[in-house]
């Protein structure tokens, strides 16, 4: 769990709008080709720094309880699903379902991604925190 000095649904705004990301997620260059949101259905592509541009949608959208995305790109698909909580002087963010998967040769590289992928989602979350707490 991630603290965030902001109400959840401050937290859950910015979050899940995909205009904020490249300011918090660290493999963020830029996002492109962004509909109408926030929504369930609501897709856009991420432009990572190392190159892959994986198609992301928003499955689940519970204002400001619960969130989840998914990527696709080649043969990967990541879900991310964010849950929010009322907590003393703000809220809390938790990573409540993180999966990477690959067919093929891809498998054992997404294998080594999705074990290091909680410390970078974690990171990225302090990032967004600290973001917000330079607003308020």
């Amino acid at each position: 769990m991630v603290h965030f000095p902001v109400p959840p649904e401050v937290a859950f705004d910015y979050l899940v709008d995909p205009a904020h990301r490249p300011a918090w997620q660290s493999s963020l260059a830029r996002v492109e080709s962004v509909t109408d949101g926030p929504a369930v259905g609501q897709t856009w592509v991420d432009v990572t720094a190392p190159g892959p541009r994986p198609r992301m949608e928003t499955t689940v959208l519970d204002r400001p309880h619960r969130w989840t995305e998914r990527g696709t790109w080649r043969s990967f698909t990541a879900e991310l699903t964010l849950e929010f909580a009322p907590a003393p002087g703000g809220c809390e963010v938790e990573v409540a379902g993180l999966r990477l998967t690959a067919t093929g040769l891809a498998a054992p590289v997404a294998r080594a991604l999705a074990a290091a992928a909680p410390v970078a989602v974690r990171s990225d979350l302090r990032r967004a925190a600290t973001l917000l707490a330079d607003r308020a």
